[in-house]
């Protein structure tokens, strides 16, 4: 695959990630859930969040990469800057709502899309300022006979900031610290906060000569530097196709590596992880009134609805998905034995979670062993934060689809009693384990 392809899959999943939670269904202005409108990423004037106004103005990462001394990476900083619409009448008066040639305008907060390119440079420390103008433009509003009925005023605030990176040597490998901040003046409101803010901040970086190596399946000689890896409000991915690793996404939203939009997709939704079939069948419910108002909340609303009404059966039924055929996983000792259905009191009396064992690189697990916990890509976030920790097996068990899974509680959980006598274990699968021990007598 090319790097233009490799850059365009990436971007395809970073664009998901700068617009998710812009505007939630019903998409509607008057809509409760978009009256207090938030994002993820969001990176507010310095010393907003701690005056309650907004949010924390950084977020940082670190990452290992494999690369010589002569290798060189660029960053894409890319964010959402706050526009807010103002609708006015013939008198230049500010109004909530306009209505003329069959068409309704509201005031409303949409933004403008931000990207600032740095790099190529070298692989060392280095701090790259930047700067956003101000803005105001006024569009014109007409009637059926062409006359002025009034005008929508857009305007912008400037922004400034600045990414920091810092670069160390740690066994052979190199661990990049990349910090990107909010760096203007301090906010004199909530709006005022919102209107300079960073929104859906998030980095691409490239490497034009090395590797960036996995955090969630790092190397074995590289596990140190990438156990020794902090983030804050985000977390690096490889980007691009499966295999490539020369991209990397620095997302407010815990993702896998090489994370893809599904092809089955017709296009952004933006609201927060909803099921495509169902926010379209949803959507496909609304009366024409509501539909009205939410084109005149936001063109990308107006887009959403468009493209919703034009689906036909047999794009409709895509958005079904596609079920994906789990990788094998150990089988669980003892087995239940051959021609027993699950249903079988016999395959009960076959298996004893408390005392069943599954073998990982040659070791026997079961309850009481050691472990140490590697998050795969199919884990969610929860599982993720997880990601390094020791734990200790309490249970293994064998689903009906022949799925095995490995019930723990994390040893540095100080309810780690109370969760096992409850029953409340974390389960992970063989292949997210790392055995400390060997099985237990």
């Amino acid at each position: 695959m090319s790097a233009d392809t490799a850059r365009a899959a990436a971007r395809a999943v970073a664009d998901a990630v700068l617009y998710e939670g812009y505007l939630l269904y019903p998409y509607r202005a008057s809509a409760r859930k978009n009256v207090c409108r938030w994002q993820f990423g969001v990176l507010g004037p310095p010393g907003a969040a701690t005056a309650g106004l907004g949010e924390d103005s950084t977020l940082a990462a670190e990452f290992p990469v494999d690369a010589p001394a002569t290798a060189r990476i660029s960053f894409a900083i890319r964010f959402l800057h706050l526009q807010c619409r103002t609708v006015e009448n013939a008198a230049g008066v500010p109004v909530a709502e306009l209505h003329a040639a069959g068409r309704s305008w509201l005031s409303w907060d949409e933004a403008a899309e931000c990207e600032l390119d740095t790099g190529p440079m070298p692989l060392a420390d280095s701090v790259f300022p930047f700067a956003v103008a101000g803005s105001r433009e006024v569009e014109t509003l007409h009637d059926e006979t062409g006359g002025q009925v009034g005008r929508l005023v857009r305007t912008r605030r400037s922004l400034s900031g600045e990414l920091e990176v810092s670069v160390q040597e740690i066994d052979g490998y190199r661990r990049v610290s990349v910090v990107l901040r909010n760096t203007g003046p301090a906010a004199s409101g909530k709006d005022d906060a919102v209107a300079r803010s960073l929104l859906g901040a998030h980095l691409i970086a490239e490497l034009d000569d090395g590797d960036f190596l996995s955090l969630t399946d790092p190397p074995p000689d590289a596990i140190r530097v990438a156990d020794g890896c902090v983030q804050h409000r985000c977390f690096p991915v490889l980007a691009g196709p499966e295999g490539h690793t020369g991209l990397l996404l620095i997302s407010p939203i815990i993702l896998y590596d090489h994370p893809e939009i599904a092809t089955q997709s017709e296009g952004p939704l933006f609201d927060s992880t909803e099921i495509d079939e169902i926010l379209a069948l949803r959507v496909l419910t609304m009366t024409d009134e509501e539909k009205r108002e939410a084109r005149a909340t936001d063109p990308l609303a107006a887009e959403i609805i468009d493209r919703c009404e034009g689906l036909d059966a047999g794009r409709l039924t895509n958005l079904h998905g596609v079920l994906h055929e789990p990788a094998p996983s150990p089988r669980l000792l003892p087995e239940v034995p051959d021609g027993v259905d699950w249903w079988d009191p016999l395959a009960d009396n076959a298996v004893r979670p408390d005392s069943d064992a599954v073998p990982i690189g040659g070791t026997l697990v079961r309850k009481g062993s050691r472990v140490r916990l590697r998050p795969a890509r199919r884990a969610d976030a929860q599982d993720l934060f997880y990601a390094g920790r020791t734990a200790r097996v309490v249970t293994v068990h064998e689903d009906v689809d022949g799925e095995v899974h490995i019930g723990v509680v994390a040893e540095d959980d100080p309810a780690a009693e109370l969760h096992e006598w409850y029953g409340r274990y974390l389960y992970f699968a063989p292949d997210e384990i790392e055995p400390l021990d060997g099985s237990p007598e």
